[in-house]
């Protein structure tokens, strides 16, 4: 009998026994491809010997020195090589242990900044709907994913929510990307004057949208538009590139390709590689200075915050996606997944869009092409893909309620940086042999 709660109870998992590189091999000896990265986390791939040799050493000298007594080398270095790499005025880090806890401490810097300039009114949160911040309570609660949201929101602190950028469903067939970006913008700025701009503390939202809507990127100048707002009203701007970041679009940080910074940036998954836990803030030194010359400090903390072995880890990890190889094989490898995508799916009725940047992708599935019309839900369309997918070794990400938290459908793709030709193209043709295999049952 098995003792472990899983997150689906009753399926039949295979065991993980091994992995290297861009495969995992279970206890029978079968391999899968890691098409998905897990959900987006190996960044340099499995075993990675490097990283391993990093994590060794850490443990030959210290496993763990608690941060309200220390600090760490490893730890110091790690910050310091983030803010070296990260747009400039992301001046100091905060490490933490994943994605949702660096968004819950991203939250409460953004409200501890205000309080400590004297705006302490300002506590309302924009996000915008289908996104996914995390399944922490107040992440959750910033999240925009109504299918996710629908059992705790009794227990979820208040949010507020704007359109997403997603243009395969919301742009008009006549209107511009420029024109579109400029209608979600002015949205955010309603939003904004509704509530009232002195008490909104800051809008939250992914660059490139994962999980939820599946590699969907902005439009045109959308974030510039979006950035501007938040400077006119005095909101802090927190984007969050738990999935999308660390390399995974082509650039060490997915912002980069929109040409803004944010006041602070939520960082995970690929930071770490799946090697330890790990996540980070990056703040502004405006932030930082709110602290350092108010309380002295930010009311906040967990046990395993900045641990050696995982700061190790990750040193070495950011080492790595920023060599010069590495994001090019990234750019080479996700052009080639698209082109790969779009030949053998491009035709396909039940394909809408194909979609994303650099090692990060989606394909979005249809009943109806012309229509757009998605699956009925009932059909679960995405559980059978994945299981199709597994039977023919490939690890994907599919997700249903793309559209509004039921309807729509997904596959997000976001193989390891180390990939080769041959491997993506393994990659097309197992998983268009398991989207054809699933809509057919």
């Amino acid at each position: 009998m098995a003792h472990i709660l899983h997150r689906s109870i009753g399926m039949e998992l295979p065991r993980a026994a091994s992995a290297q590189g861009v495969y995992i091999t279970d206890t029978t000896g079968r391999r899968y491809l890691d098409g998905s990265g897990g959900a987006a986390v190996t960044s340099v791939g499995h075993a990675h010997p490097e990283v391993l040799e990093a994590m060794r050493s850490q443990m030959d000298r210290l496993c763990y020195a608690h941060t309200a007594f220390f600090t760490t080398d490893v730890a110091e270095a790690l910050a310091e090589k983030l803010v070296d790499l990260a747009p400039e005025g992301l001046d100091y880090v905060y490490l933490v242990s994943g994605g949702s806890e660096a968004v819950e401490a991203a939250l409460k810097m953004a409200r501890q900044y205000f309080v400590e300039v004297g705006e302490s009114q300002r506590r309302h949160i924009i996000a915008r709907r289908q996104s996914y911040h995390g399944n922490t309570i107040g992440a959750l609660a910033t999240g925009g994913n109504a299918m996710r949201r629908k059992q705790f929101q009794p227990i979820l602190p208040e949010t507020h929510h704007v359109s997403p950028c997603y243009a395969y469903r919301d742009k008009g067939s006549d209107e511009s990307p420029e024109a579109y970006a400029a209608r979600l913008a002015d949205e955010l700025e309603a939003k904004i004057l509704a509530l009232g701009p002195e008490k909104v503390m800051a809008f939250v939202a992914e660059p490139v949208v994962g999980a939820t809507l599946g590699a969907v990127a902005s439009e045109a100048d959308y974030f510039k538009r979006v950035r501007g707002i938040c400077d006119k009203y005095g909101v802090l701007l927190i984007l969050d590139e738990v999935m999308c970041g660390m390399g995974r679009t082509g650039t060490v940080f997915a912002c980069e390709q929109d040409g803004v910074t944010p006041d602070i940036i939520t960082i995970a998954k690929g930071l770490g590689g799946g090697y330890q836990p790990i996540g980070a803030v990056m703040l502004s030194s405006r932030i930082y200075s709110s602290f350092a010359n108010g309380s002295g400090l930010f009311q906040h903390g967990h046990t395993y915050l900045g641990h050696p072995v995982a700061a190790a880890a990750a040193n070495k990890v950011v080492e790595i996606i920023a060599r010069p190889e590495t994001l090019a094989n990234v750019n080479a490898m996700g052009e080639r997944l698209q082109r790969g995508l779009e030949t053998a799916l491009g035709a396909s009725p039940y394909v809408g869009d194909i979609r994303g940047r650099g090692l990060f992708r989606g394909i979005e599935l249809v009943a109806d092409r012309d229509k757009k019309t998605p699956f009925d839900p009932a059909r679960k369309i995405h559980a059978r893909i994945k299981k199709q997918a597994m039977a023919r070794g490939l690890i994907s990400y599919p997700m249903g309620g793309t559209i509004d938290g039921i309807y729509g459908e997904h596959i997000l793709l976001a193989p390891p940086y180390i990939i080769e030709p041959g491997e993506v193209d393994l990659i097309v043709e197992r998983i268009s042999g398991a989207i054809e295999a699933a809509i057919g049952q």
